[in-house]
Parts: structure tokens; C-alpha cells; sequence
């Protein structure tokens, strides 16, 4: 029989709903805490115990990312992938790949020093967007609509510790509606879609902001996207976020890899947790 692992540092909806899905069906599963793994380079797969296949469900991206590294050296298959993590965990690496894959996104400048950024979004023009490379839950994302805020949200990054903070991701603000869409992408299948619309005196439309959800139609259009953004990470189980330009269309701007799906589960019709269940459980019998 499978087992199943669901690998977390926090518990949230999603990693409850996953575990007890697989039990309601029969599946062996278990849950296991990502910091209270430890593992030396003498460490063998059986040594773990942590089941045949493993859900990487860790909200630390480094935590989960580097975890992944080491369980996939001693042979296990993580779902999402090292790879996979690496790149939707970063923004750059993101809009990198959709490029190369010829995914429509949002035009993005890339700087290295406050000095270069400052240039760029003044040879640029007003509006702009500027987001850290490695971050969710829209932490850190900053409207700039003039000089006054871009030189405060550069001198606030220049006071950070981190040097990520030197790298500098610069986005054209898209002309949408107040919502964007998310979807849920297992494998070769979405599965869900919604639209996530802000909240009052709010830009972002993140859930965890108090953004509001409502079914989206999956449309050819929306599927061919979010299949090929998905495709262009490497696969798996992945949330793509896609903005509506009222000229160019549906734009893929974000990928999440661990993927929160509390808020589509709540309106769709897709017992989402199942689904991914069943792709588990796929991918093991290969």
C-alpha cells in the first residue's frame, strides 16, 4: 500500500484537509513536521520513515526548498520538485522561465543597486510595482506612482539586513480590474479557478488581505495559459496567477508552489484536496 506523506512546518487547512482525505479513503498517510527532520550525509532513505512519496507543504520557502534538496539526494519523490520550488519561490527565476516559454507577463526590470533601480523607474515612468524576489501573501509589494514613494521604498530596502534586498524587481502595473484569477494547476489538468477581488482600500487581491473569491469560468483561453505557465516551471501541483490587461489579455505574473487552496475550496465545486490526492497517488504507481 502507499504511503503518503504531507510534510509541514504549519498546519493550515490545506495540510489538514490533505491528511484526512487520504485517511477517509483508506490511503496510509502521515503528517511530519519539516523542523523536526534532521539528516546527516550517512543518512539512508529507510532511516526516515517518512513514507513512498512526500508533499512538500512547508510556508518557509528556504526551509522547504533546501529540506527538498536532501530528501530528493536520498531518493524520495517530493512533489513539487527541487527545481520546481527553486523557481516559483523566485520572482526573477519565474518571469525568467515564462519568457523563455513564451508565456505572457507582465514587462519586468531586473536591478542590482538602489542607484541602477532609481534609474530604471525613472526612465520608466509611473506606475510601477515593486516586489521582493522571494515573498508571498503580497509582503512586501509596493505600489510606486511617483518619485516621493520609490525613493522611500528604495532608502526602506537599503536599510534591510538581507541581500536580497539589493535585487531590485520592478514591474509595469497592469491596467485590470480589481481582481486577478487563480488557478489550480495538478499535473496536466486545472482543476479550479477563481477570482480573487480585493478588499476595501486595498490593491492586492491576496486572500490573506481580505481579498474575496468567486468562481472563474475556465475557458480555453484560461486553460491554454495556466497548462503552459505550468508547464514552464516544470510541473506538479501549482496555484498560477493570471491578471486580466484590458489590451494584451490574460497575463500570467505569479507562481505559487505550495499552493493555498482554502479560499477556491470554499466556492468551487472541485473537491480540490481530492484531486490532488489522486495525482499523488498517480505519480507513485508509475
Amino acid at each position: 500500500m502507499v504511503e503518503i506523506c504531507v510534510i509541514y512546518d504549519k498546519v493550515r487547512f490545506e495540510e489538514k484537509t490533505l491528511y484526512e482525505r487520504a485517511l477517509r479513503r483508506g490511503i496510509k498517510a502521515q503528517l511530519a513536521d519539516a523542523k523536526s527532520i534532521t539528516l546527516n550525509t550517512e543518512t539512508k532513505n529507510m532511516d526516515l520513515k517518512l513514507g513512498d512519496i512526500i508533499l512538500q507543504r512547508s510556508v518557509s520557502h528556504f526551509r522547504g526548498l533546501y529540506l527538498t534538496a536532501c530528501l530528493e539526494s536520498l531518493g524520495f519523490f517530493v512533489i513539487n520538485k527541487f527545481k520546481v520550488s527553486e523557481t516559483c519561490g523566485n520572482k526573477m527565476m519565474t518571469s525568467l522561465s515564462l519568457v523563455k516559454h513564451k508565456v505572457p507577463t507582465p514587462i519586468t526590470h531586473f536591478a542590482f543597486s538602489a542607484e541602477s533601480a532609481m534609474e530604471v523607474i525613472n526612465n520608466t515612468g509611473f506606475p510601477l510595482v515593486m516586489k521582493p524576489i522571494i515573498g508571498s501573501w503580497g509582503r512586501g509589494v509596493f505600489p510606486l506612482r511617483d518619485e516621493e514613494v520609490a525613493n522611500m521604498v528604495i532608502e526602506m530596502r537599503e536599510e534591510n539586513d538581507s541581500p536580497l534586498a539589493r535585487i531590485y524587481y520592478i514591474q509595469e502595473m497592469i491596467k485590470r480590474p480589481p481582481r486577478d484569477i487563480r488557478c489550480i494547476v495538478i499535473g496536466d489538468k486545472i482543476v479550479a479557478a477563481i477570482y480573487r477581488y480585493s478588499a476595501k482600500n486595498e490593491w492586492r487581491t491576496n486572500v490573506s488581505r481580505g481579498g474575496k473569491v468567486e468562481v472563474a469560468s475556465i475557458t480555453k483561453e484560461l486553460e491554454d495559459i495556466s497548462l503552459k505557465a505550468a508547464k514552464a516551471m516544470g510541473g506538479g501541483i501549482l496555484g498560477i496567477d493570471i491578471m486580466e490587461d484590458e489590451n494584451r489579455g490574460l497575463m500570467v505574473h505569479e507562481i505559487n508552489n505550495t499552493v493555498e487552496f482554502r479560499g477556491a475550496s470554499s466556492v468551487s465545486e472541485t473537491d480540490i484536496a481530492d484531486e490532488i490526492i489522486d495525482y499523488v497517488l498517480r505519480i507513485a504507481r508509475k
